[in-house]
Parts: C-alpha cells; structure tokens; sequence
C-alpha cells in the first residue's frame, strides 16, 4: 500500500497539468472574448448577453481575444509537442476502436461506465481527439478570419470569409460543449480533480491497483 517510503504514482506529469490549466483558462478568454466580437456582428439570429462576454466593447474584446489566442496557440504547441514525442497521445488516447467504443456509449448513456484514474476509457480518448482537431480548425479559422488577406490561401481553402466564420464558430461551439461535459464529469466524479492538480494518483485507487500488481 501507498506509505510515506512509497509515494503514489504519478498518472498527470506536471507539464500535462501546467498545459490543462493554462488551456482552460486561454479557452474561457477566448470563448468570452470571441462572444463579445460575435455580438458586433451576429452571424445568427442571437447575441450572447453581456455578462458573458470579455472586453466590454469590441476593441477590448479583440485585444483579449488576440492575448488569449497567442497563450493558446504557443500553449498547445508544447503540449503536441510532448504528446507525441514522450508517448502520452499513444498511450493515452489511442487506440480507438469501434466496438469498445459503442459499448462504452451505452454504459455512458446508462450512467453505468466505469471510471478509473489515470486510465481513459473510449468515450473520453474520443472526446480529446475531437478537441484536439477542433482546436487546430478555431486556429485555423480564426487566423483566416483575422488577417484574410495576407492569408487568402487559407482563407479560399474554407471556401471563403464568410465560410470560416461559420467554421470559427462552430468549432467553438464544439470546444465549449467539450468543457461542459468535463465539467459535468468532474461534478459526478469529483475524485478525478485533485490528480490533476496533484499529479498523483488517489490514495484508495494506489491501494487498490497496488494490491492487483501483487496478486497477478
């Protein structure tokens, strides 16, 4: 069992933590700032109220906007970086298969999928995936959108301004509908917080895998 002469094992290393929490907070000021740049100019039939937007008009919201996307962009670069040199996308997130993840739906959907630290299950490895090619398409997009015509090529290749707006946009969407289910996760499995800013596994979870590496 875990004592002080063996100290739990380290399922989130610290660069992953640093890289969760600065891209948290990069993507709420980004949201918010971005809602506020929405609302200068509605692509639908809505606005987003003010509360919920950063800046308090639109060249403040741009400047945050802008500020954020750089953390962001600079942030996540370093995370792919060590996601695929050191192995954490290979042996976190893949591999991916189809009847795994059907069944993981199913228990998702019946509120009975298991959940242990320190491993994914399939229906979170897709999740990340999807975040992850997500962030690279709002970049992508909201590059387009910021400086259309020193990057007119990236721009045609979403099939023009107003296209990539769309694009922009729902890929935030996407992004944003990501957080609330992890949010939501972490209320129903609280445990699953304190590792990520810990690094290190549960106590009773260390006990318990501990105990199976014994007995195999």
């Amino acid at each position: 069992m875990a004592t002080a002469d063996k100290p739990r094992r380290i399922i989130h290393p610290l660069l992953v933590r640093v890289a969760h929490w600065l891209n948290a907070f990069a993507i709420v000021c980004m949201a918010m700032s971005g809602w506020g740049i929405y609302n200068a100019s509605p692509l639908f039939g809505f606005s987003f109220p003010h509360w919920s937007t950063l800046g308090g008009w639109l060249g403040g919201a741009i400047a945050w906007h802008l500020a954020a996307m750089w953390l962001l962009v600079v942030n996540g670069l370093i995370y792919l970086g060590y996601g695929l040199l050191a192995g954490h996308f290979r042996r976190n997130f893949l591999p991916l298969r189809f009847r795994p993840l059907l069944r993981d739906i199913k228990d998702a959907l019946t509120f009975k999928l298991a959940h242990q630290p320190g491993i994914y299950n399939t229906v979170q490895r897709l999740m990340y995936v999807v975040v992850l090619l997500l962030g690279v398409l709002v970049v992508a997009s909201g590059l387009s959108i910021w400086k259309p015509v020193q990057l007119d090529t990236l721009v045609d290749l979403f099939g023009g301004y107003d296209i990539a707006r769309r694009v922009h946009f729902v890929a935030m969407a996407g992004i944003v509908a990501f957080v609330v289910v992890h949010l939501a996760l972490v209320l129903i499995v609280p445990s699953t917080l304190l590792p990520m800013l810990t690094g290190r596994l549960p106590r009773h979870a260390d006990e318990k895998l501990t105990k199976q590496e014994q007995q195999a």
